[in-house]
């Protein structure tokens, strides 16, 4: 269960970074450049700074949980993830009619995953936490 929690975090880490970086470094070629961004104008460098840093610090947060994997670092970072993947995920449904069809799956698989794969990861989290406890507590058979 700890692989499949490192490798989910380590995969959500440095999607973060790198989008992060991207944005709060060179804010006007990820608007220019990343697939449906510049779908919905105007550019704003205020707003796309503020979206790189947040990405950044949810990666720095998601790689010290890929990292050090414990219970008390794995659900915040996922609970954060998820709390920014969900609504991000919702809004881009509502904006598919803005591209063409080749923009409307790249958001529903793109979006879709980051929203979906905190909560799976967070129920493996959950049951790891379950077995640890379990393990912790129940006197061994024989």
């Amino acid at each position: 269960m700890t692989v499949v929690l490192r490798a989910g975090l380590a995969v959500l880490a440095a999607t973060m970074l790198v989008v992060g970086a991207w944005n709060e470094f060179w804010p006007r070629e990820f608007f220019d450049h990343f697939p449906t961004v510049n779908l919905l104008p105007p550019y704003s460098e205020h707003f796309a700074r503020d979206y790189g840093g947040t990405s950044l610090s949810l990666g720095v947060v998601l790689a010290a949980a890929a990292l050090f994997p414990r219970t008390i670092l794995v659900i915040p970072a996922l609970l954060g993830i998820w709390a920014w993947a969900l609504p991000h995920f919702v809004f881009h449904m509502s904006e598919l009619d803005h591209g063409t069809a080749a923009d409307a799956a790249f958001n529903i698989v793109a979006t879709g995953g980051a929203a979906v794969l905190p909560p799976v990861l967070l129920l493996v989290a959950v049951l790891r936490m379950t077995r640890d406890r379990r393990a912790l507590h129940d006197p061994p058979v024989g």
